[in-house]
């Protein structure tokens, strides 16, 4: 059961947020708000998100799940305007999701959840650690799209580097601990990473968003950070591209 109201804000940077790395998830609900797991087609990058039930103006629920459709829910709320309020509803009796917004009703199938286990979170214990405004990965990510498909990020006790290169092309925007938000660092780590996926990841936040990084020597890259006033909290993990030798 789930009979909820959201802001189309709150509900545009969640959907956006899976939206990055699957286009069907299943939600787990219960009494304190929602939270999901999910990885993309290609077991490259994984989603793990909670949004408490702080974040909406109005929830009921009883644990469930339900299968969503991000592609639908994208096109509905293309309909809302800045500050709009979304009904939804679990029709329980139809097994869809009905969404309101102002005059305008849809009724969506939901998906069956029988095929979608959630994926075990792997426990990473990384030597670096960083926090990071998100305007400087912002900057970073566009001048990187330019030059190559995939970005460099090394990170020591001195600071945080992302380079791209390709052909006679390079960028790279370095900051220093000074520039940074935190830095904690046992050595220096270097990985590299597809540029498509850590871009969408970036461009999910706004420029004061402080984003969480943890970082190893060829090992997956976890960015975790709050949206919705702190009432939601995300974490993706993105694997590494290893370089042949």
């Amino acid at each position: 059961m789930l009979n909820a109201e959201i802001k189309s804000n709150v509900l545009k940077d969640l959907i956006e947020i899976v939206g990055t790395i699957v286009d069907e998830v299943k939600i787990n609900l219960d009494e304190d708000g929602l939270s999901l797991k999910a990885v993309d087609p290609a077991h490259v990058a994984m989603v793990d998100l909670r949004l408490d039930k702080e974040a909406f103006e109005t929830y009921e629920a009883e644990e469930t799940e339900l299968g969503l459709n991000i592609t639908k829910i994208e096109q509905f709320l293309k309909l809302s305007e800045s500050g709009s309020i979304i009904e939804m509803e679990h029709d329980e009796d139809e097994n869809r999701l009905r969404m309101k917004v102002n005059s305008i009703t849809q009724k969506m199938p939901l998906l069956d959840t029988a095929g979608m286990t959630d994926p075990n979170v792997p426990s990473l214990d990384l030597p670096l650690n960083l926090k990071i405004k998100g305007k400087h990965l912002l900057n970073g990510v566009k001048a990187s799209e330019n030059i190559s498909d995939h970005v460099s990020i090394t990170a020591n006790s001195d600071g945080f580097e992302i380079f791209s290169e390709e052909d006679e092309d390079m960028v790279r925007l370095s900051l220093s601990e000074d520039e940074l938000e935190e830095l904690s660092a046992n050595e220096e780590v270097r990985s590299l990473f597809a540029l498509d996926y850590f871009s969408s990841m970036v461009k999910c936040v706004s420029k004061d968003t402080i984003l969480d990084i943890e970082l190893g020597a060829d090992y997956p890259i976890k960015i975790q950070f709050d949206f919705a006033d702190g009432d939601g909290n995300v974490r993706y993990l993105l694997a590494p591209r290893i370089e042949s030798t």
